[in-house]
C-alpha cells in the first residue's frame, strides 16, 4: 500500500473512529435508560435518585443542544403524565425531526450560540414563568445540555440583552476555562445558578443532564439552572480580573453592586436543600468508549489516553503530538489514541476558527512530514466556535497542501484564522449540528512504517 493511499485510508478511519464516539453519546437512549413510569410513580433508572410519585404536574422544561432529542425520549417515556412543557434548541436545528413530533403543549424555542440572541431570552421567559406556575404536588422535569447557558439567556435585572451578548463575547475572547466563564455568567442571569430552582419552589425539581464539562462539574453544565451555585460575586469579578474580561460597563457594574451586597447572591445549597435532585446521564467517556470500539473494530489496538484533556488548544496540541511520535517509534501494529476534553484559545486575531480548528492546525505543524499519523480534533456538538465545522482531521501532508494553497500555519495560528486554513487544504470536518453535546473528541491514528513494511 502507497503512503498516500495509506495516508487516505487512516483518515477515512479517523472520521469513522470520531463518528463512532458521537453515536455512543445518543442524547435519547440516555434518557430511556434513566426515565421511566409505573402509574404516577417516577423512577431514575441507572442514576441513584430515588423515585418520584406525582400528586400534580409534571412540567417539562429542556435547554441545549441534545434538547430535542432529551425531550422527544421523555415525552414517550412519560406519555400524557407531561402536563406542559417549554424547550430551547440552538438556532440552525429548527428542522429537527425531534422538535417535530412533539406535542403542541410543549412550546419551543431557538436561541443563539455560543452569544445569545432574541429568542434565547424569550425561551428563558418562559422557562422562568412556567416554573413559577409550579404548585408544592408539581414534579418539575429539567433535561439540560450542553449549550444552556447561551440558549436560556435571561439577563439580570438591571442588564440588558445585549449586555449579555457583550459579556459572552468578551469571556469567549479571553480564553477563560469554563467554569471561570461559568461563575460570571451565573452572575449576570435571571435564571442560571439556581435560579430556576428557586423560581419553582415549592416544587420539587429532578434534573436529567448531558455533561460537556471537564470533570462533569453539575454546577457547570449549562451554567446550573437548577442546582447550588458555589460561587459569588466576588469570585465572578476575581475572574475578570485575573483574565483581563473586558466586560460592558453594565455588566461590570452590575458584578461589583453584587460583591458590595445591593444584590442577594445566586442560591446556596441551604436555599434549595431537599427540593432538588440531579443525574448526569451522559459523558464524553461514553463517547470515548464508542469510539476505541470502533477502533478496535478497525483493527487498531486502542487506548483512551484521558477524558479531561485541557488547556490552551496550540499547547495541547503540541503535548500530543509529541506523545503520537514516541507512541510511532515503540509500536509495532495499528494503535488508536484517543481523548476527550475541551481546549480554550485566547483571541488575539479577527480570523475565523475554532478550538478543535486551533488544535488541529498546531498539531499539523507539529506532525509535519510524518508518515502514518493521521490526526483529528472536533466537538461532538459538530459545531466548533462560530463556525460551520466540527473541528479537522490532518496528517503529514498538511503543511505542504498550505504552502501550496499560499498559506503559512503559523501566520494563521497568529490570526486565529485556522478555518480557511483548513478548508484551503481540504482538512475540515463538515457534519453539521449532532443534537448532543459531551466535550470534544480527539483521536490519533498510527500506521507505523516497519508494521507496513512487513506486510
Amino acid at each position: 500500500m502507497t503512503d498516500e493511499t495509506q495516508t487516505a485510508k487512516l483518515r477515512r478511519d479517523a472520521l469513522d473512529i470520531l463518528l463512532a464516539g458521537v453515536a455512543a453519546a445518543d442524547p435519547a437512549a440516555a434518557v430511556r435508560r434513566n426515565l421511566e413510569k409505573q402509574g404516577r410513580v417516577i423512577s431514575f433508572g441507572t442514576s441513584s435518585l430515588p423515585p418520584v410519585e406525582v400528586g400534580g404536574r409534571i412540567l417539562l422544561l429542556s435547554a441545549g443542544k441534545a434538547a430535542a432529542a432529551m425531550t422527544a425520549a421523555a415525552v414517550k417515556q412519560l406519555g400524557g403524565l407531561i402536563h406542559a412543557g417549554s424547550i430551547a434548541m440552538p438556532l440552525g436545528t429548527e428542522d429537527s425531526s425531534d422538535a417535530e413530533t412533539l406535542p403542541g403543549t410543549i412550546t419551543q424555542w431557538w436561541g443563539g450560540h455560543p452569544v445569545p440572541e432574541m429568542g434565547g431570552m424569550a425561551a428563558a421567559g418562559d422557562a422562568l414563568a412556567l416554573a413559577r406556575s409550579a404548585g408544592p404536588d408539581d414534579l418539575v422535569l429539567c433535561l439540560l445540555s450542553g449549550g444552556a447557558s447561551a440558549i436560556w439567556s435571561a439577563p439580570a435585572p438591571g442588564l440588558t440583552l445585549d449586555d449579555l451578548r457583550e459579556a459572552t463575547e468578551a469571556l469567549l475572547r479571553s480564553g477563560a476555562p469554563i467554569d471561570a466563564m461559568n461563575a460570571v455568567r451565573k452572575h449576570l442571569s435571571a435564571i442560571a445558578g439556581g435560579r430556576l430552582a428557586q423560581a419553582a419552589a415549592p416544587a420539587r425539581v429532578v434534573t436529567l443532564a448531558i455533561s460537556d464539562v471537564i470533570d462533569t462539574t453539575p454546577d457547570a453544565i449549562g451554567s446550573g439552572p437548577t442546582l447550588p451555585d458555589p460561587t459569588t460575586y466576588a469570585q465572578a469579578l476575581e475572574v475578570v480580573r485575573l483574565h483581563g474580561v473586558e466586560l460592558p460597563p453594565r455588566a461590570l457594574r452590575h458584578l461589583q453592586a453584587g460583591a458590595a451586597g445591593e444584590y442577594p447572591d445566586t442560591p446556596k445549597r441551604e436555599d434549595l436543600e431537599g427540593r432538588v435532585d440531579f443525574a448526569l446521564v451522559l459523558s464524553v467517556e461514553d463517547a470515548l468508549s464508542g469510539a476505541a470500539e470502533m477502533a478496535r473494530a478497525r483493527g487498531y489496538e486502542s487506548r483512551i489516553m484521558s477524558a479531561t484533556e485541557q488547556g490552551e488548544a496550540r499547547e495541547v496540541a503540541g503535548r500530543i503530538a509529541a506523545v503520537v511520535r514516541q507512541a510511532k517509534a515503540e509500536v509495532d501494529g495499528p494503535l488508536t489514541l484517543l481523548w476527550g476534553g475541551e481546549t480554550t484559545v485566547t483571541v488575539r486575531g479577527e480570523g475565523r476558527g475554532g478550538r478543535n480548528q486551533e488544535l488541529a492546525v498546531a498539531a499539523a505543524a507539529a506532525l509535519e512530514g510524518e508518515e502514518g499519523i493521521v490526526l483529528g480534533s472536533m466537538g461532538t456538538d459538530g459545531r466548533d466556535g462560530p463556525t460551520d465545522a466540527a473541528g479537522g482531521i490532518v496528517d503529514g501532508g498538511t503543511l505542504q497542501r498550505g504552502i501550496e494553497a499560499g498559506l503559512d500555519a503559523t501566520a494563521t495560528l497568529h490570526a486565529n484564522d485556522a478555518y480557511p486554513y483548513l478548508a484551503a487544504t481540504g482538512d475540515l470536518i463538515l457534519i453539521g449540528p449532532t443534537g448532543t453535546n459531551v466535550n470534544d473528541l480527539i483521536v490519533a491514528l498510527i500506521h507505523p512504517e516497519r508494521e507496513a513494511e512487513s506486510g
